[in-house]
């Protein structure tokens, strides 16, 4: 039995033999939210006063008042210990993507030589990492360290465990010494600012009464992959960089369609509902799991929740699939297309508006007046796409997501919005002037031809939109799997509430001077959306995003294709684009530029790291084996020709290899020239040179190493196989 089989059956079989099947209690409503310091937790133990000041501050938006801070730490540390707590941090999101924490014991030495658990209001509300070994764009120099944490009281504390202890997590902002938003939580709370004025400006207009919040709210679905962990570490890019560098397409992929909503394998559904189950103990109320398109590749949906929960959960539940996996053997891969020739991972982010009486503003209602308010806010987003496809692209930037997106598997580079036959057939009527009927029938104005009744769901799905009305939310598809959702949503946030400004404030004109009924209003509501959806026409799409006639035909509507994320982040620091930060108070010209910088440093590094590991495995592993091989055939001609045979076929594949042999030691030199370099003294001329010289020169050594691998013999390959790491569970 050849070392690669053998090394199958281990892979396969370990799980069975030293993996534990413990039948695990599943009362979600008792487990639901045990490990955060949420408002039921709060409202035990706090005083009245106290958690009606902490109430108003995370439902209404209220300033946080520090005179309650040493009470609420009391009560949080006792909660904690009793929780089996020794040490808290404060946990932040930095511009890494990811999550930082650097852990404090409560314990405190007295003055009889023992300790006690202290935690007072100054540590819960305030703390001080080092700002210079995160990225900051220049913002912070290792001269210049000083950094704060401060909490964020409307993201609930939670207790992260350990089989040797636990330690409390507190949800905190991370800004400057000097003031500059250092992570992605800020942002996003501005700009929920930003979208709660203008919804609440347009609901006035509407006579709404009642309303003193509106929230974005996010649904995001996260797709992963979990392989066999023995795969995993004898993959060097796979550790490296979280993606396949090499792997030739394997006989079976998802042609048979039959892994999408398949029979989840035991050991899959064990770690999922292991993951599940400590998800819902830190209050993240995920819905829905499945198996996704590829082989290997699994989905998991939470419910909505406000932007800033959505987002900080979201970060919990890529931690917790990582971390729980490992139990079961198994590796969780994030990364946006792990596998050349099968699907690869996205994260749709539903979002949505809601207000804090529970009207959400981006589903049709039961009255005209509700149908009108709908449709209203429904253009606003229109117009936000329309004007800004180059923010939306460049919030879903990532060198991950460059494999992904437009592969016949997500969607295209090119922004556009899919409504549904019936509501684009609604919107079209109102350009026209009047609005009785749609096309599956039945009256739409019930006597008033401005303001539509509309059935809910009325539309099909367009899975190859980036951008889909689906009933009450629009699916922002474009996420990658990897990719905070924080800055997706801060882009949908401001620029949905410049729309809404904008068409607030043509309504405002149209009306005023005019005598206020019905008609008036209704008029001038038909008239400002009539206008919108002239100008943001070009934007909806209802057809086949990944068809080649798409790409023609929104080329000729003007709409941007920026193919790569150097193209996108390109558009960051243009002067609109800044502009539109500024005015909204979401981000400085200062930061904006420390996040274009970042980016583009980070994009670089990404692909220099992929570059080394080519070279790397090429060298080491590839190059070996298939010399191996050709001296081998060689060996056997050599016997042949002895015996007085030529064997032609063993003539023609040493041929085949020694060519291969050849390609792949150009491609490695060619390589080596292209990662010597770094293209230029910036950012935005580095990225560029990585893209266009190193990326190019990376899949020529590829393509020659993947040409091996269909030749060489399977126990010399050095690598496991796609058949192997896909199809192994």
């Amino acid at each position: 039995m050849s070392k690669q089989t053998d090394y199958n059956v281990v892979a396969a079989t370990k799980y069975v033999a030293n993996g534990k099947r413990n039948a695990m209690t599943m009362d979600i409503e008792r487990i639901f939210g045990e490990n955060t310091f949420g408002l039921e937790e709060m409202k035990s133990r706090l005083p009245k006063s106290v958690f009606q000041s902490i109430l108003a501050t995370i439902e209404k938006g209220d300033p946080i008042d520090s005179n309650i801070a040493d009470t609420v730490a009391i009560a949080m540390k006792e909660w904690a210990v009793e929780r089996g707590v020794s040490h808290f941090t404060h946990w932040f999101q930095p511009l890494t993507g990811s999550t930082a924490e650097k852990h404090d014991s409560f314990i405190t030495p007295n003055k009889g030589g023992g300790a006690v658990a202290q935690f007072s209001g100054k540590d819960l509300i305030q703390g001080e990492p080092d700002a210079s070994s995160f990225p900051s764009g220049g913002l912070r120099a290792t001269f210049e360290a000083r950094g704060y944490t401060a909490w964020d009281p409307t993201s609930p504390a939670f207790v992260i465990e350990n089989q040797n202890g636990s330690y409390l997590a507190i949800p905190t902002a991370f800004a400057s010494w000097t003031g500059e938003a250092l992570d992605h939580k800020i942002p996003l709370l501005r700009s929920m600012q930003a979208v709660d004025k203008a919804a609440r400006r347009v609901l006035k207009l509407f006579g709404v009464k009642g309303v003193h919040r509106v929230m974005s709210t996010v649904g995001n679905e996260q797709e992963y992959f979990l392989v066999d962990e023995e795969y995993f570490y004898r993959r060097p890019d796979l550790i490296n960089t979280g993606r396949t560098l090499f792997g030739t397409k394997p006989p079976k992929g998802q042609e048979l369609d039959d892994h999408y909503f398949g029979s989840i394998p035991d050991r899959v559904l064990s770690c999922m509902l292991e993951t599940e189950k400590e998800l819902y103990r830190l209050g993240v109320p995920v819905k829905t799991r499945h198996n996704e398109v590829a082989p290997s590749q699994y989905e998991i949906a939470p419910i909505f929740e406000t932007s800033n929960i959505a987002a900080d959960h979201q970060q919990l539940t890529m931690l917790t699939l990582q971390r729980v996996a490992r139990k079961y053997g198994l590796v969780c891969l994030l990364h946006e297309k792990p596998f050349a020739g099968v699907n690869g991972s996205g994260k749709h982010n539903n979002w949505s508006i809601a207000t804090d009486t529970g009207m959400n503003l981006l589903e049709p209602g039961d009255t005209p007046h509700d149908n009108a308010q709908f449709l209203f806010f429904c253009a606003a987003v229109l117009l936000a796409v329309h004007r800004h496809q180059d923010l939306l692209r460049a919030a879903v930037a990532s060198a991950g997501n460059d494999h992904r997106l437009g592969a016949n598997e997500a969607p295209p580079a090119i922004m556009s919005v899919f409504l549904g036959e019936q509501l684009e057939d609604v919107f079209n009527q109102i350009v026209k002037g009047s609005t009785k009927s749609s096309k599956q029938g039945g009256l739409l104005g019930l006597g008033v031809p401005a303001l539509p009744h509309l059935p809910r769901h009325a539309g099909d799905r367009n899975r190859t939109s980036p951008f889909a009305f689906t009933g009450n939310k629009f699916e922002f598809r474009a996420v990658g799997s990897s990719q905070t959702v924080s800055m997706p949503n801060v882009i949908l946030n401001v620029i949905v509430a410049e729309a809404l400004d904008h068409m607030a404030a043509q309504l405002e004109k149209k009306l005023s001077g005019k005598k206020k009924n019905k008609q008036t209003f209704d008029s001038a509501v038909a008239s400002v959306i009539s206008g919108v959806i002239k100008e943001a026409k070009p934007i909806i799409f209802e057809g086949d995003n990944y068809s080649e006639e798409w790409h023609k035909e929104a080329e000729k509507r003007g709409l941007l294709n920026l193919r790569t994320t150097v193209d996108a982040f390109a558009t960051l620091v243009e002067k609109k684009n800044i502009g539109l930060f500024e005015k909204y108070e979401v981000l400085n010209k200062t930061e904006v530029h420390s996040r274009y910088e970042t980016w583009l440093e980070q994009y670089a590094t990404t692909l220099n790291i992929e570059a080394e590991t080519t070279l790397t495995m090429a060298r080491t592993m590839i190059m070996p084996a298939a010399v191996d091989y050709l001296n081998e055939l060689a060996d056997t001609l050599a016997s042949a020709s002895s015996a007085g045979l030529k064997l032609a076929g063993v003539q023609k594949m040493a041929k085949s290899v020694g060519g291969l042999v050849d390609k792949l030691h150009e491609g490695i030199g060619k390589l080596e020239k292209a990662a010597a370099h770094i293209g230029g003294d910036d950012a935005l001329a580095h990225a560029k040179y990585m893209r266009d010289k190193v990326l190019p020169a990376m899949a020529a050594v590829r393509d020659a190493a993947d040409e091996l691998e269909k030749i060489v013999p399977h126990d010399t390959w050095p690598l496991p196989t796609y058949t192997e790491i896909l199809f192994v569970k």
